[in-house]
């Protein structure tokens, strides 16, 4: 383990999202892991993904370089472009933990497979920064998307019951899309958009022009123990109303322009 050194002020330009200074003023670190531990993946692990635990700790197993931007930056595989070809390959495990200080440190997830918040988020893009070397800029690029779009048959969504609830889309039977039809809470279009990214291998941008959020269900009827998940979506968002549609759109890109190997610690 070791502390995470303060990244140089050139490395700071990576983060567009931090305003430049007033005059006099000194430019705020970005958020940060107190101690991270980086090391090539341990052929015996098992267990690919990444954990959250109480207190802000994070443990990542057999994660490329390519899936940590991932999760850093909360995009798709299909919005990483760049890089040399180890980023694809080469896995590692990571093990962190933020500052007292941060309010990470008070997080309490319900189990370990919750996603980090989105200041662990950014302290896992200052640890890409300072441990791999990773320089990067973003672009806007034109790509094959799926356009959520009303249909023509009854709109089958009723508005939400509760506001306050946790807004979530997934399969029939809960959890995540298996082929069982769709259901959902307190959502709204251009969030469900996103959670159909997950699983159409492309982009889905909502256009729907529906505002607020809402509940749905729908069977997919098949009598296929395990049927096709792609074909049961098509189906499942016509049963409520909607449809998708291909085309070409933009896509929000991150590209990689430079990255190193760490050195294990």
């Amino acid at each position: 383990m070791r502390s995470i050194m303060r990244i140089s002020a050139n490395l700071l330009i990576a983060f567009a999202a931090i305003a430049p200074p007033s005059f006099g003023q000194t430019p705020a670190s970005p958020p940060a892991f107190e101690v991270a531990s980086v090391r090539p993946a341990n052929p015996q692990t098992r267990v690919i993904g990444i954990f959250t635990y109480p207190g802000g700790r994070i443990r990542v197993g057999l994660f490329t370089l390519e899936q940590l931007i991932e999760e850093a930056f909360d995009i798709q595989p299909w919005q990483v472009a760049g890089g040399p070809h180890w980023i694809g390959l080469d896995r590692y495990d990571i093990e962190a933990k933020p500052p007292a200080s941060s309010k990470s440190s008070k997080a309490n997830p319900p189990y370990p497979k919750t996603p980090p918040n989105a200041e662990q988020r950014q302290m896992l893009q200052t640890l890409l920064v300072d441990r791999f070397q990773l320089k990067f800029h973003r672009e806007t690029r034109q790509g094959p998307v799926y356009w959520l779009v009303k249909g023509n048959k009854q709109l089958k969504l009723h508005d939400a019951k509760n506001k306050d609830e946790f807004a979530w889309a997934g399969g029939y039977s809960g959890g995540a899309i298996v082929g069982d039809g769709i259901a959902g809470t307190n959502i709204s279009m251009p969030l469900l958009a996103v959670r159909l990214s997950e699983y159409m291998g492309r982009p889905v941008l909502d256009r729907t022009g529906l505002e607020g959020s809402f509940d749905f269900k729908y069977e997919y009827p098949s009598d296929d123990p395990a049927p096709d998940i792609l074909s049961s979506i098509f189906e499942s968002l016509q049963g409520i109303g909607l449809k998708l549609e291909a085309g070409k759109g933009p896509v929000d890109t991150i590209v990689v322009d430079h990255a190193e190997k760490p050195l294990a610690n």
